[in-house]
């Protein structure tokens, strides 16, 4: 993998530049590991899909899925840019209620919601809440009937489409833990009870086909599919459809070899394709929603190391080991992603040898990158890897007792920590001596 056609913003000394603040001087304050986002990009980027909706003059939601990366702070930026959040957790649901987010603009996924999750989400009138199966159907019922209360729901179908992306991120197949089946006739039951149900008030179809997708054809053959479903049940049942939820999943620029499409034209050949089919139907155009995560806050992130060790044995490639690794970013042992890396004092360096980039857990698996085409580094140099906003802070673990990084947010040159840096009395805090009598 190469650092080729990666083009960073640099300053005058030739420094990586984030935010408009120097990665080196957000070392040197924030000390590393450290996860730095780029907050004007984030906006940049929600601000493009709105206004491809707008050009196509239909009513839309965008709704971040949070899961990409859960803070108040993330939270507190999708508000002031009219975006809704979904969630997946009652931790989450939380985080959003401490940021001040409008209950109204959030939707509740999971596939596996409990009883406390479920009154928590009643309890704050949330949105809407994603309903994933058929306990979860009966569980949310018989809350609101004991508390006597209403809500929106939507019926989160498996399409079986798959997309072309990696089997752990696939989810729209038949074979799924997620969603109501439709062959079987799972979906319609549950719509039945649904509209049975006067605690309940249906929303519409929503629909989720995977991540990292590229290609906008999975997101046409959705839009057939769910449209062809929204006129089935429309007139088998009388019901409207207000809303057709597609998900998220669009694809973001991980390496020189990734080439996503911009936020337009996914919009346009998703919209498009919905007119043609309502127009053919004959069916009223719903409102689309989407659900994009990582194209908010991927391409806005990055991780920043400190060089440590090296292990350099003669025909073999090196291994260049950082200061973080799988604790903070645990994807590319968790399912091969792949990243672009570069020296934050130099991020158009010339590559002068292959190497390793290693992280540092004590697990042999534990390597960043397993192909880097890179300048011959030092111990105490300064590495930045790409692209990492999305997923990494989120899964991030206490895995050998290291603490958790800081995260910055940087924004017209000022940087803010938005999540303080976990320290050892952190990771103890919780803990309990054994009392053995």
């Amino acid at each position: 993998m190469t650092t080729e056609s990666v083009v960073e913003s640099v300053n005058t000394a030739g420094h990586l530049m984030i935010g408009g603040c120097d990665a080196l001087d957000l070392v040197q304050e924030f000390q590393t590991p450290l996860v730095v986002y780029d907050i004007e990009q984030v906006r940049q980027q929600v601000r493009a899909f709105r206004q491809a909706f707008e050009e196509q003059q239909v009513n839309y939601v965008v709704s971040y899925a949070s899961k990409a990366f859960a803070t108040q702070a993330i939270y507190q930026v999708m508000n002031q840019e009219k975006a809704h959040i979904d969630v997946v957790s009652g931790g989450e649901l939380y985080t959003a209620i401490q940021a001040g987010f409008p209950m109204a603009h959030v939707s509740f996924h999971g596939n596996n919601k409990s009883r406390s999750e479920l009154e928590l989400a009643v309890q704050e009138q949330v949105g809407v809440i994603i309903l994933d199966n058929f306990d979860e159907l009966d569980l949310l019922s018989s809350i609101l009937e004991r508390t006597e209360q209403k809500i929106a729901v939507m019926l989160r179908i498996t399409p079986d489409i798959t997309a072309h992306t990696h089997e752990y991120i696939q989810t729209g197949q038949a074979d799924s833990k997620f969603g109501f089946d439709l062959p079987s006739g799972q979906a319609e039951a549950a719509l039945k009870q649904i509209l049975e149900n006067p605690h309940l008030d249906f929303r519409g179809i929503h629909a989720h086909i995977g991540s990292q997708i590229l290609a906008v054809t999975g997101f046409e053959l959705l839009a057939h599919k769910l449209v062809e479903l929204a006129a089935q049940w429309q007139q088998k049942f009388q019901c409207p459809i207000p809303v057709l939820n597609f998900g998220g999943g669009f694809g973001i620029r991980y390496t020189a070899e990734d080439h996503p499409l911009a936020p337009a034209k996914f919009i346009s050949a998703l919209v498009q394709t919905v007119k043609t089919d309502c127009q053919q139907q004959q069916l009223p155009l719903p409102e689309i929603w989407i659900e994009p995560g990582r194209s908010l806050v991927g391409p806005a992130g990055y991780n920043l190391y400190t060089v440590g060790s090296s292990k350099r044995v003669p025909g073999l490639k090196p291994y260049v080991t950082v200061d973080g690794g799988m604790g903070d970013n645990i994807r590319p042992a968790l399912y091969q992603a792949e990243y672009t890396a570069v020296l934050a004092a130099n991020p158009q360096a010339p590559a002068e040898e292959t190497i390793r980039l290693a992280g540092r857990y004590c697990e042999s698996g534990d390597i960043l990158i397993s192909e880097l085409e890179f300048p011959r580094v030092h111990q105490g140099q300064i590495v930045a890897l790409l692209a990492t906003g999305a997923y990494g802070y989120a899964m991030a673990s206490n895995y050998n007792r290291v603490p958790r990084p800081a995260v910055v947010f940087a924004e017209q040159g000022k940087a803010q920590v938005v999540v303080e840096r976990e320290s050892y009395a952190d990771l103890n805090r919780l803990d309990r001596a054994y009392q053995n009598k």
